[in-house]
């Protein structure tokens, strides 16, 4: 038996990515190769605490900004 997982569309820094129905943030950066000790995330314009990635799923049409910490001077 196979089980199949729908697909939905997001908008990660404006630009659209299919990922499946249920992905929780964590997930996405994973799938992204973004660095997670390094990375701040807004989601529909509010940001969302590290701490709340893992339980923050994804819905069709979410916008996703994400934003790097770059060291320098």
């Amino acid at each position: 038996m196979t089980v199949t997982t729908s697909a939905i569309q997001v908008q990660v820094n404006g630009k659209p990515v299919e990922c499946p129905e249920g992905q929780s943030l964590t997930a996405l950066l994973t799938t992204l190769d973004m660095p997670l000790q390094a990375t701040a995330v807004a989601l529909n314009d509010d940001i969302v605490a590290r701490s709340d990635w893992n339980g923050t799923l994804l819905n069709t049409g979410d916008r996703i900004a994400l934003f790097q910490a770059i060291a320098g001077g």
